[in-house]
């Protein structure tokens, strides 16, 4: 069977696409979408994507009304966090480790749920 080898986009609403797209730039460094072909869009770092449908009474995103959450690797949680503790920006560490990793939640502007995780080495590694 030909399998996917990948997440080619993630596309949602926004009341603001271009606004959302400089925060995203500023704070989480994702280049927004080029203009043109030529320039390279934001380039991901090889490693390991969950795809995990959820069920639809979950609480797990936050409000009842949000239908997805992102989440993003990091290779340093406490960094990124400093960063965008320095920002202005609202960061929730989860202070439990887990056997892949550890993670935080913060919302973007339009309050979407954002979730990071710095993997574990052995996690990268399979």
């Amino acid at each position: 069977m030909e399998k996917v080898t990948g997440i080619g986009g993630l596309f949602f609403r926004a009341q603001d696409p271009e606004k959302l797209s400089r925060w995203y730039e500023a704070h989480l460094g994702i280049s927004p979408v080029p203009k043109a072909y030529n320039p390279s869009p934001w380039q991901q770092s090889e490693g390991p994507t969950v795809f995990a449908p959820f069920p639809q009474e979950t609480d797990y995103f936050g409000h009842p009304t949000q239908s997805w959450m992102i989440n993003f690797r990091v290779r340093s949680l406490s960094s990124i966090i400093a960063q965008l503790e320095a920002a202005g920006i609202a960061v929730e560490l989860d202070t439990q480790d887990y056997p892949n990793g550890r993670f935080a939640r913060l919302y973007d502007p339009e309050g979407n749920p954002i979730e990071l995780w710095e993997p574990l080495p052995s996690s990268e590694d399979e």
